[in-house]
C-alpha cells in the first residue's frame, strides 16, 4: 500500500463521527488525513480484539508507521493496538482517554443503571446534558438518539452485568493525551493521572473547556495542539498535500 495518508483517525462510534468533522476538517489542512471506521453488526459479539486485528488487517501492508488519533473509545482502541502493534504506529493521539482506558461515557451510564433506579432513557436524557451542555430541545432529541445507537453500535465491553477494566500504561512511542476541564467522564484527575505513565517526549494538555466532546466544539483549538506534537519530534515538519480518506470496516 502507498503512503495515501499520515493521520489515520479511528472511530468505532458510527453514530457519533459527525462530532469528529470540525477537527478533521481542520487537520486536513495541513496533513493528510484518513478515517478508519469499525461497524459492528447487531448479530456480533462485542470484542475489542475484532476491531484491533481489523485495524491490523488494514494497516499491515502500509509501508510506513502512521500517527494514529481517536476520541473515546476509538482512543482506546487505538492504544490497544499501539501495544499490540508499536512498529505500526508513529504517534498516539488521544481524546478523552483516561488512563484506565475503558473508563468511557458509556461505563458511567452503566454505573448509572446500576446504582439509581432511573429508566434508559432517563439516563440517557441526562448524559446529554452532562456530556453537551445546556442543548436545545431539538438538538436534544437528535443527540438521545445518537447515544442510543452509540450504546447498540460501538464495541463497548461493558454491560449490565459488569464493567471492564483493562490495564494502566502507556507504550514506547509519543503519546499525545488531551482532555477537558469540565468533562464529567474523564476528569482531570483522571487525565492527570497520565503523568505516572507518560515520558519525557509525551504531552498532557487540557482544554479549558467543551465538555466530552470538547473536540466538536473547539476544533482550532485541539486542531493547534495536535500539530505542534507532531511537528515536536519531527526535525523538518513536512506539510503534506490535503488527502482525506474514508474506511469502513465490518466485523
Amino acid at each position: 500500500m502507498s503512503d495515501l495518508f499520515d493521520v489515520l483517525w479511528l472511530n468505532v462510534s458510527p453514530s457519533l463521527k459527525g462530532l469528529d468533522k470540525p477537527l478533521l476538517q481542520y487537520l486536513s489542512k495541513h496533513m493528510s488525513v484518513a478515517r478508519w471506521e469499525y461497524l459492528q453488526t447487531k448479530d456480533e459479539a462485542c470484542s475489542l480484539d475484532t476491531a484491533v486485528a481489523l485495524l491490523y488487517d488494514f494497516l499491515k501492508s502500509h509501508d510506513r508507521p502512521v500517527h494514529l488519533a481517536g476520541h473515546g473509545m476509538s482512543g482506546a482502541i487505538a492504544l490497544l493496538f499501539a501495544r499490540q502493534y508499536p512498529q505500526k504506529v508513529r504517534s498516539l493521539a488521544l481524546l478523552a482517554v483516561a488512563s484506565q482506558p475503558t473508563n468511557t461515557w458509556q461505563a458511567h451510564y452503566y454505573q448509572q443503571r446500576l446504582f439509581f433506579p432511573l429508566s434508559r432513557e432517563q439516563i440517557l436524557v441526562n448524559s446529554v446534558r452532562t456530556l453537551f451542555g445546556n442543548q436545545s430541545p431539538a438538538n436534544t432529541k437528535k443527540l438521545l438518539t445518537a447515544l442510543t445507537r452509540d450504546l447498540d453500535e460501538s464495541p463497548t465491553p461493558h454491560s449490565l452485568f459488569r464493567l471492564v477494566h483493562l490495564p494502566k500504561g502507556g507504550v514506547s512511542i509519543p503519546i499525545f493525551v488531551c482532555g477537558s476541564k469540565n468533562d464529567p467522564v474523564v476528569t482531570p484527575p483522571d487525565l492527570q493521572d497520565w503523568q505516572n505513565f507518560l515520558k519525557p517526549e509525551d504531552t498532557l494538555w487540557e482544554c479549558a473547556k467543551g465538555y466530552h466532546f470538547f473536540h466538536y466544539f473547539y476544533p482550532q483549538q485541539v486542531g493547534k495542539q495536535m500539530l505542534s506534537f507532531w511537528q515536536s519530534f519531527t526535525q523538518k515538519p513536512e506539510i503534506i498535500p490535503n488527502s482525506k480518506l474514508s474506511l469502513s470496516c465490518e466485523g
